[in-house]
């Protein structure tokens, strides 16, 4: 029998999955290296780990020999995503894992896996005895080897065996780990989602940036990249502004700008897709995230996108207003559409909390999100505070604090979105934040007139101001009958 003495194995040893080994040596934790391609191990043995304590394991029954109890065993495998079937690698080596392991052990997958994957495996392993751990990382390679944002949830019995690990090579904000449980089953998987979800908003509302500064205001690159550079020293102080001042400045090999050379369409690996379904499925208005996602799908059509540029006409407006005054209207827009897209990516944890019985803590998840993941920034600070506060808040956009900074705002973001309008500058993304706050803040809105129109033609039934919960149906022709449909679906 091997000696065991590796506190943890890791399952994959892709570029994430190396990182993270390193970062767990490097906090002084011995880890078991394993891959489906063995020959891997010793490469990873001979190249990136030389001269670590990691060890390496010729099988999962030698991986599993190589641990201390209770045996602890993480997945980062490659998930197929795009076609929404992420679980297939993690389900195959879990069913392998199963026997080699006992009461006690711990399986913990920290790929990106539906939320719905981790649910199944924790009500199938319940009464077992083996705990279930579905863990959300980000923070990207660099994360991973320096310090990322994990968000871990699924079989409670589990996290006072993970947390010196995994509280140790998380990211710090002020001192705090970027790393907390987050709830039962799912819960991990799914804030990992709205991270990814919310990550697509934010990058989506800084291309549109980027475009109207390009289109509209004429400014050359290292005109934008000083404005991005100013802007990251306040309030928008985040990763991705950051990112977006070093690629607007960056030069290629032969001197000349390097973004103007990248063809315009994007890639997407499917988070943001499922965040939008999950809002479908969950009854959650988060439009900004699900106009992110169709603003990808439209990139990706471009030669149909070029053939149209050439018949279909635009707007013969020009810009000729003030470029700084224009500047701090489009400042204000992106700040107060971020709080915006979080405040609907809130939301829809909250539902998704209740829909599943999850405790969720938002605070603490703003609080792993401030250090370590690609949506890292100042403002999630201020979140954090809002939820401290008033644990119950039922939207961002409620807190005092946000909506000062929402009443400063939203007039930059009707002066954005018209003069987008104008020149023809397409931006889904604002002009989504926009007609949600406008929707929020209205007492009425023209549904009386669509629970009419359903009545009318389907006797799906209405609600009279005067009677809510009561649901009545007219006879709007004379002749349509009295009998109502017998659902009522909002």
């Amino acid at each position: 029998m091997v000696e065991a003495k590796a506190d943890i194995a890791l399952i994959g040893l892709a570029v994430m999955g190396q990182n993270l080994i390193l970062n767990m040596d490097s906090k002084g934790f011995v880890v078991c290296a394993f891959n489906r391609t063995v020959e891997k191990v010793d490469q990873f043995l001979a190249n990136e780990a030389k001269g670590t304590k990691v060890i390496g394991a010729k099988s999962l029954q030698d991986m599993v020999n190589k641990l201390k109890k209770p045996h602890k065993v993480m997945l980062l495998v490659k998930v197929c995503v795009k076609l929404l079937q992420a679980g297939f690698a993690v389900d195959e080596f879990v069913k392998k894992l199963i026997p080699l392991l006992e009461k006690g052990d711990i399986i913990i997958d920290g790929g990106n896996s539906q939320y719905t994957d981790t649910q199944k495996w924790c009500k199938q392993l319940n009464g077992t005895g083996i705990y279930y751990v579905g863990m959300g990382v980000s923070g990207g390679e660099d994360g991973a080897r320096y310090g990322p944002s994990l968000m871990p949830g699924g079989n409670p019995e589990a996290w006072p065996h993970l947390k010196p690990i995994f509280q140790a090579i998380s990211a710090k904000a002020n001192d705090e780990p970027c790393c907390d449980w987050v709830g039962e089953d799912g819960a991990g998987h799914f804030v990992k989602m709205i991270h990814n979800g919310i990550e697509y908003g934010d990058m989506q509302l800084i291309c549109e940036t980027y475009h109207l500064m390009k289109d509209v205001l004429g400014l050359q690159q290292q005109e934008m990249a000083s404005v991005f550079e100013e802007w990251n020293k306040g309030e928008l102080d985040s990763f991705l502004i950051e990112i977006t001042r070093d690629i607007l400045n960056y030069k290629d090999k032969d001197g000349k700008e390097l973004l103007p050379k990248i063809r315009d369409t994007a890639g997407q690996k499917g988070t943001g897709k499922w965040t939008g379904i999950s809002a479908l499925e969950y009854g959650v208005p988060v439009t900004l995230i699900g106009e992110a996602v169709f603003s990808r799908c439209l990139s990706a059509l471009k030669d149909e996108r070029v053939q149209a540029s050439k018949v279909l006409p635009g707007p013969t407006y020009k810009f000729s207003g003030d470029k700084k005054e224009f500047l701090e209207h489009l400042r204000k827009a992106l700040y107060a559409s971020k709080i915006i897209s979080y405040a609907q990516g809130f939301m829809l944890l909250r539902e998704a909390a209740k829909a599943n019985s999850w405790n969720l803590n938002y605070g603490s998840i703003a609080l792993m999100w401030r250090g370590g993941c690609i949506i890292r920034s100042v403002f999630l600070g201020n979140i954090k505070d809002a939820f401290t506060k008033n644990p119950q808040l039922t939207n961002l956009l409620l807190d005092p604090f946000f909506t000062e900074h929402i009443k400063a705002c939203h007039n930059s973001m009707r002066q954005v979105i018209a003069q987008a309008a104008l020149s023809g500058v397409p931006t889904p993304a604002f002009s989504t934040a926009l007609a949600f706050y406008d929707g929020y803040r209205s007492e009425t809105l023209p549904a009386n007139l669509l629970q009419a129109q359903r009545d009318y033609f389907g006797a799906h039934t209405y609600e009279l101001l005067s009677k809510p919960g009561e649901f009545v149906h007219t006879n709007w022709t004379g002749h349509g009958g009295n009998v109502s449909a017998s659902t009522y679906n909002n």
